[in-house]
């Protein structure tokens, strides 16, 4: 096949989950509904962690920071898939791929790095509770938040621009309902063993850390609890970690389950079914994990609902 130059590149073809019609409309419902149960349950989180002045601490506002990032990412993908879907053309131009698959790594890997922050913020306040205040100041936490997302912007604009020097193919058909990294890099006519060996390096390297940091974490955590003499307290310490543990799982559980469903699976529709797993799924259920098992969250959000006054 002929190679073309990113100035007479040709549009992309996103494949979608299916290309059954009868399907479609079904396909449609089930994504309008989960993204607006997703902006919607990270929108009252965002909202009651703003509004309500008890919950103005670390822990809340980089939980507030992660809905927000859970309603950017999911904006960046299933919008555009709902509108190919209800217009039946499938195409995505060049310009506008990179940009999906900038903005994907983007909060994607803002998210990540936001779940070791979390993390590091539990370690503080169960192992240092006396220095908690000093350590975890307004001022650290926004540099926290800055330095996560100016992690997660560093990495984005790598891949993007070494997606950048890449020649096509006639040949444009993502197997995906949106451009993945991976996808888009295995078009490419030109050698593209760079990007892959970057790709899986990077991946590796930042997905890596922030995990090792969250487990490093939690060691420490487990190790200062079992010090707490008597049982509700050790109770109590870990109610404070329950949802965070639960959001880690859900984002890494999901995330290595698509990875191992890619080596063993050969069907790219699988792939693609699997990958909702991790770009849709986590996002919808964050908010509500947080909610169910954070007694402070359920009254600053039955306040906000209802009207009704919390007694914090």
């Amino acid at each position: 096949m002929e190679a073309t130059n990113q100035t007479s590149i040709p549009r992309f073809l996103l494949l979608g989950l299916t290309e059954d019609p009868e399907l479609q409309p079904f396909v449609f419902s089930l994504f309008l509904s989960i993204y607006l149960i997703t902006v919607l349950g990270n929108l009252l989180i965002v909202l009651a962690v703003s509004s309500h002045p008890h919950l103005h601490t670390p822990m809340y506002l980089f939980l507030s920071t992660l809905s927000f990032t859970d309603i950017c990412i999911s904006t960046t993908t299933v919008p555009n898939m709902l509108a190919d879907v209800g217009a039946g053309s499938h195409s995505i131009s060049y310009p506008g791929c990179l940009s999906q698959l900038c903005f994907v790594l983007v909060f994607g890997g803002l998210e990540n790095c936001l779940l070791a922050v979390m993390a590091y913020d539990r370690y503080v306040a169960i192992c240092h509770p006396l220095r908690y205040t000093a350590i975890m100041s307004p001022r650290s936490c926004v540099l926290l938040v800055v330095l996560c997302l100016g992690v997660a912007t560093s990495n984005a604009l790598l891949h993007s621009l070494m997606v950048l020097r890449l020649a096509f193919c006639t040949d444009l058909d993502i197997p995906h309902f949106f451009c993945e990294l991976v996808q888009v890099v295995s078009l490419s006519c030109s050698d593209a063993s760079l990007n892959i060996l970057l790709v899986y390096s990077g991946t590796s390297l930042f997905a890596g850390v922030p995990l090792l940091g969250i487990i490093f974490s939690y060691c420490h955590i487990v190790t200062s609890v079992r010090k707490i003499p008597t049982r509700r307290g050790r109770r109590r310490a870990f109610s404070t970690c329950g949802s965070h543990l639960a959001v880690v799982s859900l984002f890494y559980g999901t995330g290595l389950g698509v990875y191992m469903s890619s080596e063993v699976s050969v069907s790219p529709t699988k792939n693609a079914v699997a990958s909702i797993l991790y770009i849709v799924v986590p996002q919808m259920l964050n908010p509500f994990v947080y909610s169910l098992r954070n007694r402070e969250m359920k009254r600053a959000l039955r306040h906000l609902i209802t009207g009704a006054p919390s007694s914090l």
